[in-house]
């Protein structure tokens, strides 16, 4: 069995890590960590786990008797907190926040997206998962990037459930102003593009153009932006995700691919993916919703395509990804613990 310690066990992330957790055949949790719940039973505040488990929340962190170590904490807090404890160098860390997702000399962590890095992913010990928005935008463009299909800046719009925010109430997450409601915000700023650009590049080839995170960077003629505008949904979870992407030449060409060759090129590219799918007709949220899957398929308009990519933003975009991540790390079945049914209605 895969000992399990979980780090901010009492937010949205920590409550459906847990879920997944309890149920999954090879893993156990040996602790929940969250200080000003500690003592508390993990159910008194996870209420859909009544009746599923009896664990408590614990102040303790006993990392010497755990395999893996989850961080469920909120940007910026595991650099901090791996500044202030000390981790056994034979625990793996998995860390769901933005901290160690760009890759730098200063770290070690490998960039969690199964469809792409599954070999590093089985092969390291610190994971950086990725983001909910980054995952969706990603799965989307990978197959266009690897083909260097990528030639024209790229439209992004994306809206994400209520659960996106987290678990503490904000003034743009109360019911009475997220139902009936829809905004926009971070538009052409959110952090997510740091990770997606850096994926992007990493597939293109040499001779297709940059992907530039406009975060970072001013634009060239030559370069490729992502002009992303996230917006808060009136639902509770899922991201619903369209992409245009602009393509050069006559239809059909190298550079101009055709309906039916755009699909195969999908198809092909994700073949081998546990849980992301292409679709042949056009998709709904709730297909979703609930599980692990990413779903993606695309239409053709001329010389430009629009695909549609959606995922549920708390298990594919974040615990489910995660514990996808952790059966590879530990060489067991990919989908263990993962095999989630949607609603059937």
């Amino acid at each position: 069995m895969i000992k399990v310690g979980i780090l901010g066990a009492a937010g949205y992330t920590g409550g459906e890590l847990i879920r997944l957790l309890i149920n999954h055949p090879e893993a156990e949790i040996v602790f929940a960590n969250s200080e000003s719940n500690a003592g508390n039973k993990v159910a008194d505040v996870h209420e859909g786990l009544l009746g599923d488990t009896e664990l408590e929340f614990s102040a303790e962190m006993p990392f010497d008797k755990v395999d893996v170590v989850f961080f469920c904490f909120g940007h910026g807090k595991s650099e901090a907190f791996l500044k202030e404890h000390t981790i056994p160098a034979n625990v793996k860390i998995i860390d769901l926040a933005q901290d160690f997702r760009i890759a730098a000399p200063t770290h070690d962590y490998v960039y969690g997206l199964p469809e792409i890095h599954k070999e590093a992913v089985k092969n390291c010990m610190h994971l950086a998962n990725p983001g909910c928005f980054a995952t969706c935008v990603q799965l989307g463009l990978l197959p266009l990037a690897k083909a260097g299909l990528l030639q024209h800046d790229v439209a992004v719009n994306a809206i994400t459930g209520s659960t996106g925010a987290g678990q503490k109430p904000g003034a743009t997450t109360h019911f009475s102003w997220r139902n009936n409601n829809m905004s926009v915000y971070k538009v052409f700023t959110h952090q997510h593009l740091h990770e997606i650009c850096q994926s992007l590049n990493e597939l293109r080839p040499a001779a297709a153009p940059a992907v530039i995170d406009t975060l970072e960077q001013q634009p060239t003629e030559k370069d490729i932006t992502i002009d992303f505008i996230p917006y808060r949904g009136d639902f509770a979870r899922g991201i619903f995700c369209t992409e245009v992407v602009k393509f050069n030449d006559e239809e059909g060409s190298a550079t101009n691919p055709t309906a039916q060759q755009l699909a195969q090129l999908y198809k092909d590219f994700y073949q081998d993916a546990a849980f992301t799918h292409y679709a042949d007709k056009a998709i709904d949220l709730k297909q979703v919703v609930n599980t692990n899957k990413a779903l993606v398929h695309v239409d053709k308009f001329g010389n430009k395509a629009v695909i549609t990519c959606m995922i549920d933003n708390l298990l594919k975009g974040a615990v489910g990804q995660a514990v996808q991540n952790m059966n590879l790390m530990f060489g067991i079945d990919e989908t263990a613990g993962l095999k989630l049914k949607p609603a059937a209605f």
